[in-house]
């Protein structure tokens, strides 16, 4: 049996990847892509997530527009990915904006209770406000399986928050305390997750190949100037990974609060280590390890079927 989800996202290179997984396996039903700014301008998004899914040849599954900015903040975008979100992609398209991201993913979980997964990969701008819209409507919600935080590891956004919860810790917030079943792939899990231009030539679909050929090459260079990595960071497609192979990847159960306060700690997942702690049941699962070769593996074989 198919999982029916819908991927929440700011295309991003890794979002972009996260896509092509998605949609090339067949274990999936994406019932719809839900865009929100982040690594990008909610225009430049948007365009960025219809290219791919067309690309793809999947103009089958809509996208529709949501937050342009966060709950209680200005947007603060991503470097590495260039100014259009996805640098090395010369798009034929431009953005439709619908605007009515929350009430669409309100109406396919109404529809399908117990039974979407929404895939998170940028800020939780859209997630929280179908949660402030419609709490009820959301308790019905599979899971929410989402690219975020630092447990134990530095942040990539400031000395101890990851990008995504950084852009809107508002909405991280909500997220974190509604009673939704939560699970977050964090930098724990992914900054040891790297992408190379020879794993790419293991693709036999040549379009696909081409095409991630284009994207590597600024993403990586993009990253080793920001970040000093050797590597295409594959934050966001080892959401989808985590769903597809499960055995993959180690998990714990955590209760995990966000910091919306601090200047320094801005956007922090914190999670109690004490010995003696404050008794709050875990409100998360997290993945704290994934295995890198089964999931470049996957990648690679996933996207070079032709069906």
């Amino acid at each position: 049996m198919t999982q029916k989800i819908i991927i929440d996202t700011d295309p991003g290179h890794d979002d972009a990847m996260a896509l092509m997984l998605a949609c090339k396996s067949v274990e999936f039903d994406v019932l719809a892509v839900t865009t929100v700014c982040g690594n990008s301008t909610l225009e430049n998004t948007t365009r960025n997530a219809r290219f791919i899914l067309d690309t793809l040849g999947r103009k089958d599954i809509p996208v529709y527009s949501g937050a342009e900015k966060p709950l209680a903040r200005k947007l603060i975008q991503a470097v590495v990915h260039g100014a259009s979100g996805l640098d090395g992609l010369d798009f034929t398209n431009e953005a439709v904006l619908t605007g009515d991201a929350v009430d669409q993913m309100l109406r396919l979980i109404r529809s399908n209770p117990g039974e979407i997964t929404v895939v998170t990969l940028g800020p939780l701008t859209n997630v929280a406000l179908a949660i402030q819209k419609d709490p009820e409507t959301m308790s019905l919600v599979k899971e929410i399986v989402s690219m975020g935080g630092a447990i134990d590891v530095a942040g990539n956004k400031n000395r101890v928050a990851e990008f995504n919860i950084f852009v809107d810790p508002e909405a991280a917030d909500i997220v974190m305390r509604s009673l939704v079943k939560k699970t977050l792939v964090p930098l724990d899990a992914c900054n040891h997750v790297l992408m190379q231009v020879r794993d790419v030539a293991r693709i036999k679909d040549d379009s696909l190949r081409n095409l991630l050929n284009k994207m590597l090459g600024p993403y990586i260079a993009n990253l080793k100037k920001d970040a000093g990595e050797r590597g295409a960071l594959m934050y966001d497609p080892l959401t989808i990974f985590y769903l597809l192979q499960p055995s993959s990847c180690l998990i714990t159960e955590q209760n995990v609060l966000i910091e919306t306060k601090g200047e320094i700690t801005r956007g922090m997942t914190v999670v109690d280590k004490r010995k003696v702690n404050d008794g709050m049941d875990p409100n998360a699962t997290v993945v704290t390890d994934i295995k890198s070769q089964d999931f470049i593996d996957c990648f690679v074989e996933t996207l070079s079927n032709k069906g």
